[in-house]
């Protein structure tokens, strides 16, 4: 996402060029190159895909949207069984039209975990729900903190389900690294994503992503928290930002690997 305006074969073929060996995947570039094929073009280029984004969505009220949102998921999961990597990161939903219940709308997502749980286990993919920085819990995720995250992901094996630590989410948040701590006793820091907080935020605040070293979140610091509760995994960058995307994409590719070096240990 970083990079969407880059094909999925020019994005492999920015890789390889640089040297990077991951990358996580989107579900949306992969339906239009082809589930097959795009699992072809990363398994010959060399590469592994980290996660797939994104499942989710599960606050659904009506009946016919939470059965639809599922029969997703478990495509999102046959998708990352194919695509090779273990982890599916879960954007849970937010709230539906006219409700203020935020309670309810957690418990649905536990509702879908205990569903789709033993399906993505049974498939060798691993559930990971991110939390996402409060502006968002209205329409996108009700999930804003990792403590959230884990009461819902501790319901279930770890096997099955864990979180995402990502810093432009939870940077704000003075109890986050003991959460982090916590995540990792357990087995549940499924991957960790990096990107900064600049401000202004854009309208509509979806794109407000900042390219690492441009904002106000020390990556080091997080990095250190994430390996001192043990994850050992690759670090993704995820930037949503309408600046970078109109730039050349191979530009964008190679100076973001160019901050990722700078920026962490």
């Amino acid at each position: 996402m970083t990079v969407k305006q880059l094909s999925l074969p020019e994005l492999v073929d920015g890789c390889a060029r640089l040297g990077i060996c991951n990358v996580g995947l989107w579900r949306e570039p992969v339906r239009e190159h082809g589930l097959e094929a795009t699992a072809k073009l990363v398994r010959d280029a060399g590469l592994t895909v980290t996660t797939l984004c994104r499942g989710g969505f599960f606050t659904a009220i009506d009946p016919a949207e939470r059965a639809e949102a599922l029969a997703d998921n478990r495509r999102a999961i046959d998708e990352a069984a194919a695509l090779g990597t273990d982890t599916l990161v879960l954007v849970s939903g937010g709230l539906p039209a006219g409700s203020k219940d935020l309670h309810g709308a957690r418990e649905r997502i536990a509702d879908a975990l205990a569903e789709l749980g033993p399906y993505a286990e049974r498939h060798g993919v691993r559930l990971a729900i991110e939390p996402l920085h409060p502006m968002y819990a209205s329409d996108r995720c009700v999930v804003s903190t990792l403590a959230q995250a884990l009461d819902l992901a501790e319901r279930f094996p770890a096997q099955q389900v864990g979180v995402t630590v990502d810093t432009y989410h939870i940077w704000w948040d003075d109890t986050a690294p003991a959460q982090i701590a916590r995540a990792g006793a357990g087995g549940r820091i499924h991957t960790f994503q990096l990107a900064d907080w600049t401000t202004p935020l854009p309208q509509g605040v979806l794109t407000g992503r900042g390219q690492i070293g441009d904002g106000s979140i020390d990556m080091r610091e997080w990095q250190e928290h994430v390996e001192a509760a043990g994850y050992t995994g690759a670090i993704e960058v995820e930037l949503f930002n309408d600046v970078l995307w109109a730039r050349d994409g191979q530009e964008v590719l190679a100076e973001t690997a160019r901050r990722f070096m700078e920026h962490t240990r």
